[in-house]
């Protein structure tokens, strides 16, 4: 492109075709995000807050009752078998346990495997796929017809045992 001089027409000037690339750009990534946004809904949100809040006092009962019963389990994810192993130490010991991986971000990678009791406080169960990364690892079981709950958030990571019941209740500090 030759120099242009004053007296030129305006396409044949550089700074205008900067400018138009500049605004084209813009238009082109706002309508990429949008595409993505539509796409990909945030499920995140509950709209249903009172019973969210409800839940929150029936979750406090139960993680309260497995510390009244002095409740911990180490929990052991095999990643070649798919075996998943409890050890649970305390007050209780229920027939099944029913352990929650809970992804904080993705509910599609959410996994629950119900554990028979082998021996007194060993369950066993079973994984199809592998889980790692970050999760809310929930363990429920019961006594005397109630529901008890260990819950904590956890890395899952390949040879790692996580332990349950180690860490003080969330939002029960006034309790």
């Amino acid at each position: 492109m030759p120099a242009a001089t004053a007296a030129s027409p305006w396409y044949k000037h550089l700074w205008p075709w900067i400018i138009i690339g500049i605004l084209a750009t813009s238009v082109c990534l706002s309508l990429t995000m949008v595409s993505i946004a539509v796409r990909n809904p945030d499920n995140l949100v509950n709209d249903n807050y009172y019973e969210a809040g409800k839940g929150i006092n029936r979750s406090l009962d139960r993680e309260l009752l497995a510390q009244t019963l002095n409740l911990k389990a180490s929990v052991h994810l095999d990643e070649l078998t798919g075996e998943v192993e409890v050890r649970l130490t305390g007050n209780s010991d229920p027939q099944a346990l029913e352990l929650n991986l809970i992804s904080p971000t993705q509910p599609a990678k959410d996994r629950k495997v119900q554990l028979a009791r082998t021996e007194p406080g060993r369950y066993v169960g079973q994984l199809d796929d592998k889980v790692d990364g970050r999760r809310f690892v929930e363990l429920l079981g019961s006594q005397d017809e109630h529901v008890w709950r260990l819950f904590e958030e956890e890395k899952v990571e390949h040879g790692v045992t996580l332990q349950l019941g180690d860490e003080a209740i969330q939002g029960a500090e006034h309790q």
